[in-house]
């Protein structure tokens, strides 16, 4: 690929399972990815080896001088923001500050990026924002997060108009094996993937390649924009 097809991805949050495989895959096609972290070298120290040379930078969502800021290392092809924080549980516990944060990292953080950067993005460029199943699929203890998820998705709509020529697109994952689910020990998650993989249309679970394969198309087909992109195995049909 030569230098002038080579995009330039920003990450922001992509020390996770999913931002390494986006970076990855980046880089294998001969792209430049950049991570931005809170804290850069920690989230350094934690890079696989493949990915020991991708650039770092200060990103902190909850910090607008931050965000600003990061209109210096421009110009982009796309900003990509993985960032989130959960607010589970059921609603009669309700934790008003979890919820706050939710919706700064996933609505009120990408808002910011979109303020600071639009005009940092090359022609085609793209903002791609996470959503997730729990929008469409709401059950028991996932309610502050099924609405900032619907949120994400509404905001990638809004933002498309707003920012045009500039594009906005919002991903949907399922559950992946992203190492999200670790904590549940091996036996745990093995039985969680299993009841989830037979109960949706794809029979699986979804994998960060899975992921990574749909921001990049995003990334890529200039004539996508203000829609949400499901990758979710047929997820939310079950």
């Amino acid at each position: 690929m030569s230098n002038h097809d080579q995009k330039r991805l920003l990450l922001i949050g992509g020390g996770s399972g999913i931002g390494h495989a986006i970076a990855r895959a980046a880089l294998e096609r001969g792209d430049q990815p950049i991570i931005g972290a809170r804290d850069p070298e920690r989230t350094a120290a934690a890079l696989p080896a493949a990915l020991h040379d991708v650039p770092l930078v200060h990103a902190d969502l909850a910090d607008e001088d931050s965000v600003a800021a990061l209109a210096q290392e421009g110009p982009f092809d796309a900003v990509v923001s993985l960032a989130a924080a959960s607010a589970n549980g059921p609603i009669a516990t309700l934790d008003r500050a979890a919820v706050h944060a939710a919706f700064d990292a996933k609505v009120a953080g990408p808002m910011l990026l979109a303020k600071h950067l639009a005009g940092s993005m090359r022609p085609g460029g793209v903002f791609v924002f996470f959503s997730g199943v729990a929008a469409w699929k709401p059950a028991p203890g996932l309610s502050a997060m099924a609405t900032v998820n619907g949120a994400v998705a509404f905001m990638a709509e809004a933002l498309a108009v707003e920012l045009a020529p500039v594009r906005a697109v919002a991903v949907s994952p399922g559950i992946v094996d992203s190492g999200l689910w670790d904590f549940m020990g091996d036996d745990g998650k093995r039985d969680f993937f299993a009841a989830t993989a037979a109960a949706n249309p794809a029979r699986r679970v979804g994998a960060p390649a899975d992921i990574a394969g749909a921001v990049l198309f995003a990334v890529d087909n200039t004539f996508v924009t203000g829609t949400t992109l499901q990758v979710d195995g047929g997820g939310r049909l079950a």
